[in-house]
C-alpha cells in the first residue's frame, strides 16, 4: 500500500496537467489542484481547489500542508517558479515532489547543458538539496516528447497537413510517450514511493525514428498524401544560438530549437536504454497501435 494518499497538482490546466489529473483522480487519490484564481474550472467534482499566490512562500506553504505529494505540470515559461514550490513543499512536510520535467533526458550531461533546460536543472539541484536536509524526496519522470500532442500540433508530425519533419534525414530513434501514459506513470510513481525515491524514472510508449513514423502514418492514412521534409538540425540549432547572442533574446525563438536537438540530435540520450515501464504499469505500443492512434487523431 502506498504511503501517499493526498496529492497536490500544480498546473492542472495546461497541455499535460489535465491528463495527469484524470489519471491521479481515477487511481483514487485525494487530489487538490493549486490555482492562482478562483474562476470557473472543469475539474472533476471530487477535486479540491486551493487558490494561492505563487509569489508568496507563506501562501503556497499553507496550501501544501497535509499533502503527501506535489506533482508539478507547470508550463515551460514558469518553470523557475518551482524553486519557491520546492521550498514551500519542504516547509509543509510534503513527502514526495515530482517536478515539471516530463520530457527530454535532462539526466544526460549533454542535454542538461542545453540552454532550454537551465530552469529544470536548477529545480533538480534544489530538490537534491531538500532531500539532503529534510524528509522530502523526489522523482523525475523522463518520457520524451508528448507523442499524441506532438502529432496534433505538428511538432512530431502534422497529421492534418500530412507532413512530417525528418531532422537530418529522420533516422535517429527517439523515445516518446502519450499524455495519458505519462499520467499513468505519475500514478505508478505515487504507488511505488520507495522504488522511485530520489531518482529519475524512464517511460516510453514506443521508440522509433521519424522515418518509421512516416511509414506508419502512410499505412494509417492515405499513403500518397504524406510528405517527409528533410531539415538540417545544425541550422535549426544555429538559429537558437543566434537568438541567444542578442541583448534581449526571445525565448520563443530559441527554446524549441534546443528541445528539438535533445530529441532528434545525436548523443543526447533521446532513446532510453533502461525503462521503468514494468514498475510503473506502462505497456508499450505496437506499430498497429500507432496506426490506430494516428487514425483517431485524424478523425
Amino acid at each position: 500500500m502506498s504511503s501517499i494518499t493526498k496529492v497536490a497538482i500544480v498546473g492542472g490546466t495546461g497541455n499535460l496537467g489535465p491528463a495527469v489529473l484524470q489519471q491521479v483522480v481515477a487511481a483514487g487519490f485525494d487530489v487538490t489542484v493549486l490555482t492562482r484564481n478562483n474562476g470557473p474550472h472543469s475539474f472533476p467534482p471530487s477535486v479540491k481547489v486551493a487558490v494561492v499566490d505563487y509569489e508568496s512562500l507563506e501562501s503556497v506553504t499553507n496550501a501544501l500542508r497535509g499533502q503527501d505529494a506535489v506533482v508539478s505540470t507547470i508550463a515551460s515559461a514558469a518553470l523557475s517558479r518551482q524553486l519557491l514550490l520546492v521550498e514551500a513543499a519542504k516547509k509543509a512536510g510534503v513527502k514526495r515532489f515530482l517536478p515539471s520535467e516530463f520530457g527530454s533526458d535532462t539526466m544526460h550531461p549533454r542535454t542538461a547543458k542545453l540552454p532550454s533546460f537551465g530552469d529544470k536543472v536548477a529545480v533538480q539541484n534544489a530538490l537534491k538539496k531538500a532531500a539532503e536536509t529534510s524528509g522530502m524526496t523526489y522523482t523525475i519522470v523522463i518520457n520524451g516528447p508528448f507523442f499524441d500532442w506532438g502529432m496534433c500540433i505538428g511538432f512530431v508530425a502534422d497529421i492534418k497537413g500530412r507532413s512530417l519533419p525528418l531532422w537530418d534525414g529522420g533516422n535517429r530513434v527517439f523515445s516518446t510517450t502519450t499524455l495519458s501514459s505519462i499520467g499513468r506513470a505519475v500514478v505508478g510513481v505515487l504507488n511505488h514511493p520507495e522504488e522511485t525515491k530520489n531518482r529519475a524514472v524512464y517511460v516510453q510508449d514506443i521508440a522509433l525514428s521519424s522515418k518509421q513514423l512516416l511509414d506508419i502514418a502512410k499505412r494509417a492514412i492515405s499513403a500518397d498524401t504524406w510528405q517527409g521534409n528533410v531539415i538540417s538540425l545544425d541550422a535549426h540549432v544555429a538559429k537558437g544560438w543566434e537568438e541567444l547572442s542578442k541583448p534581449h533574446p526571445d525565448p520563443e525563438n530559441f527554446i524549441m530549437n534546443f528541445i528539438t536537438a535533445a530529441i532528434w540530435g545525436e548523443g543526447y540520450g533521446a532513446k532510453f536504454e533502461k525503462l521503468d515501464n514494468e514498475l510503473l504499469g506502462i505497456k508499450e505500443m505496437s506499430e498497429a497501435d500507432v496506426e490506430a492512434l494516428i487514425r483517431k487523431l485524424d478523425s
